[in-house]
């Protein structure tokens, strides 16, 4: 994905997005939905770490799934009654050119007969069976040892990538999910975490969370 952004597109303020999301998917409506696809989709997200923690712990305002770039007419073609647009940096592309495609990776799901959106659909870079980290491309692991799985077989991004993406910005809500996670996460997945952020985000303030207990 590019920096730039493609032609077109309308502004679209946050309260009005935030307005249009009130009636977003849950995970198992989702899981329901895309049941037998062949792509390696997951929940992302504040929900991926939910599902980690085995059940919702605070109120999601969306409803974040992943998908290699590739595999997303796949995942499409399980929603023919909707329409996708293309966001990018506070704008909107409905009916999206092949440019407004090409130059981004975020795409929300909206209901024609209400405007509201249901579903975020993040088309992530890959190669081929390989997943690819948008934070640093270098950072690349096999699906297997990116998605999890809940006892209902619903798929999730595995915690510590889940928390790596929010570590960039830490809303209040990121914190709380680190908060409210760091101590469920085992030896090898907080190592893993600390690897991660320390070359993401040099001098991250998780990173003391993170040390082995003793060294706190």
């Amino acid at each position: 994905m590019s920096d730039a952004l493609p032609a077109g597109g309308v502004e679209l303020t946050e309260a009005e997005a935030e307005a249009r999301w009130g009636n977003a998917w849950s995970p198992a409506q989702v899981a329901d939905r895309l049941a037998g696809v062949s792509a390696p989709w997951y929940i992302a997200g504040g929900w991926a770490v939910d599902l980690f923690k085995g059940g919702q712990s605070r109120h999601h305002s969306d409803l974040e799934i992943a998908v290699p770039a590739a595999h997303f007419p796949e995942i499409r073609a399980r929603f023919p009654e909707f329409a996708f647009d293309v966001v990018a940096s506070g704008h909107l592309w409905r009916t999206p050119a092949p440019e407004a495609w090409e130059l981004t990776h975020q795409t929300w799901l909206r209901d024609p007969a209400t405007g509201d959106f249901l579903l975020d659909v993040f088309r992530e870079p890959h190669d081929g069976p390989v997943w690819i980290c948008r934070r640093d491309p270098s950072i690349r692991l096999p699906y297997s040892a990116v998605v999890r799985r809940t006892p209902e077989g619903i798929p999730y991004l595995a915690p510590e990538l889940a928390l790596l993406f929010k570590a960039k910005a830490v809303r209040p809500k990121d914190q709380e999910d680190f908060s409210t996670t760091v101590e469920l996460l085992d030896d090898a997945q907080r190592r893993t975490l600390a690897a991660l952020l320390t070359r993401v985000h040099p001098g991250h303030g998780w990173l003391a969370d993170l040390r082995p207990a003793g060294t706190r």
